[in-house]
């Protein structure tokens, strides 16, 4: 396939709901300016595939699997070389308390695989986590063209079990008392898994001690995922990887499994 014949998409996308936590250096953008970012010329081993191109493949797949998108957010950093989205998903419940969504990412400066990951976003506070259960991470080598789309495939045919396991990791929290002394050493914990640095400890500890929504009063776990949640916000780059890890963590503590343990 050759790249310089691919058009720009036409449609324009759901209006954008989404509240998109961002990395050091990116920014919110419209869809026109990702359209409209320049591509790097391809080399004997490596082929940039157009940001847009990418998201078009997931709005069709999307489309394929019957999921609805309901909203969009993008970001870049400044030179356009790297690119995160968030796309909302229809919700089967109306008094749900999170939403479900699909994070995608790509680079055109070869630092980051085209990725895609499931995920969820609070609607309390908008804390965004991702699921360690599904992902697909693709380098940008030769073939990266022939593969995208049966991975995508792939991926889409998991998601439903991915959301399915984290309503039931969800569940299972909100059921796991915490206290103070087992908080506490969770958070510590946290920094050995890679979840947090030692400099967010007292951000954790802030939120755990004084939640800044009812919703996260009660001594739980699932309070407690939200006061690290809130720690994370602004570093969404990491945000797969870190709170993957806090899931092992948590899930451990809690003595949740699932198929994909």
């Amino acid at each position: 396939m050759v790249l310089d014949l691919i058009e720009p998409p036409v449609a324009a996308p759901a209006p954008s709901r989404c509240n998109l936590c961002l990395h050091c250096g990116a920014d919110l953008v419209k869809w026109d300016r990702v359209v409209s970012t320049p591509v790097p010329h391809a080399t004997r081993s490596w082929q940039p595939v157009p940001h847009h191109y990418l998201v078009d493949m997931v709005r069709d797949a999307c489309g394929r699997f019957l999921l609805d998108i309901t909203g969009e957010a993008h970001a870049m950093t400044h030179d356009g070389n790297r690119y995160f989205g968030l796309f909302e998903i229809q919700e089967q419940s109306p008094d749900a308390e999170y939403h479900r969504v699909i994070g995608v990412r790509n680079s055109h400066d070869k630092c980051l695989p085209a990725g895609l990951v499931a995920g969820s976003q609070v609607l309390v506070c908008d804390n965004l986590c991702f699921s360690g259960e599904i992902k697909i991470a693709r380098k940008h080598t030769t073939r990266i063209l022939n593969d995208l789309d049966e991975m995508i495939d792939d991926a889409m045919l998991r998601l439903q079990d991915s959301w399915c396991i984290q309503h039931r990791r969800v569940e299972r929290y909100k059921e796991f008392a915490l206290n103070d002394v087992l908080a506490h050493d969770l958070m510590i914990r946290s920094v050995d898994r890679g979840v947090i640095p030692a400099s967010k400890i007292p951000v954790v500890v802030d939120h755990w001690r004084e939640p800044s929504h009812r919703e996260f009063e009660p001594r739980n776990v699932w309070s407690l995922e939200n006061a690290f949640t809130e720690a994370l916000k602004g570093h969404l780059a990491l945000l797969p990887a870190r709170t993957g890890a806090l899931h092992r963590l948590l899930d451990e503590r809690t003595g949740f499994r699932s198929e994909y343990n």
